[in-house]
């Protein structure tokens, strides 16, 4: 492994200014799907932090990066739900304003969520692109900060942080496998690990059919995809129509991509929940869906699967549970 000033230099600077707000999150082995693929495989489970999903890292290292007449003016951003959560929570430590600017599509479990933590709230249009726009009228009318879910360097790095953190943990990790909508989770993640060890492998992980990242690194500019009704709305939105950083940096350090359908990530969701006894929304499900579906190419000895959030409704799930899941050979896991 190269030395720790080949890791970017924001990330570390992430992880010092983000301490009042983040502990490590668990990395914990799954005997599963250990047993079930012969690999070393791993939970990081970003559902242990304050707001139960990785977004708390980059929304803190944005907003405290920020000068105090900048957060005297408050901050807005859009989100599907967990960024939002992550900048009221921030914000309401900080005791600054917050609106975040949702779509008619995010669930009223996360509407619920946002509510406890004061900040206001605005529901407009059908997609994530709809909010960011209210977020623009916001900032050139009020001067408010707009802290973007993920097309940004130090939310970039926050999140990256999760990648030093694995590094301190487990530094024979050869495959990680991250959830993948705008890039930010991954991009961050991927260039902390690539810099320490090139040959790391990392995979994204996506909905069929509804991935603006996908088809974006196909036609190499970002473009708009049609959302549609799924178990992994925070996988949801495009990636930005003046993308600066996560369309770039995610070309670089993915070495793979898979798209999941709604059967497979409802069966990893179901296996996260009932087999593993760990609470993971659809977009967190989708490593271990992904690995269930024996998609992953190259697989190595060490897999962690990024196990993102746990604010996602799993009240359907409870008539597939009653089927038993199997593997590919028909045995019960």
């Amino acid at each position: 492994m190269q030395s720790e000033p080949k890791i970017p230099k924001k990330i570390w600077q992430a992880r010092q200014r983000i301490r009042p707000f983040i502990q490590k999150s668990p990395l914990i082995p799954s005997t599963i799907l250990s047993n079930l693929t012969n690999k070393k495989v791993y939970f990081k489970l970003e559902t242990a932090n304050a707001i139960g999903a990785f977004k708390l890292r980059g929304a803190a290292n944005k907003i405290l990066s920020l000068s105090k007449e900048e957060q005297s003016k408050g901050v807005t951003t859009f989100s599907t739900g967990n960024h939002g959560l992550a900048v009221s929570y921030v914000a309401k430590v900080l005791g600054l304003k917050a609106v975040v600017c949702v779509s008619n599509r995010v669930p009223q479990e996360k509407i619920d969520a946002l509510a406890q933590f004061g900040a206001e709230l605005e529901i407009t249009g059908d997609r994530q692109d709809d909010a960011g726009e209210r977020c623009r009228e916001l900032k050139r009318q009020y001067g408010m900060t707009i802290v973007p879910p993920f097309d940004d360097q130090e939310v970039i790095a926050g999140q990256g942080t999760i990648g030093l953190e694995l590094l301190d943990d487990l530094p024979q990790v050869d495959h990680c496998v991250i959830p993948l909508s705008g890039g930010g989770l991954l991009a961050g993640i991927g260039a902390a690990l690539k810099s320490a060890d090139p040959d790391v492998r990392i995979s994204g992980v996506s909905i069929k059919g509804a991935s603006a990242m996908s088809e974006s690194l196909k036609k190499g500019y970002p473009v708009d995809v049609a959302e549609t009704d799924t178990n992994a709305d925070s996988l949801l939105g495009g990636i930005g129509a003046h993308n600066q950083y996560t369309l770039k940096m995610v070309r670089e350090v993915m070495d793979d991509l898979h798209l999941l359908t709604e059967p497979e990530i409802r069966r990893g969701m179901s296996h996260m929940v009932f087999k593993e006894q760990v609470m993971a929304e659809g977009a967190a499900a989708v490593g271990a869906a992904a690995l269930l579906e024996e998609k992953l190419e190259q697989p190595g000895e060490s897999i962690v699967l990024i196990v993102s959030g746990k604010n996602g409704d799993i009240s359907t799930l409870r008539e597939e549970h009653d089927q038993p899941l199997e593997d590919k050979k028909g045995a019960c896991l």
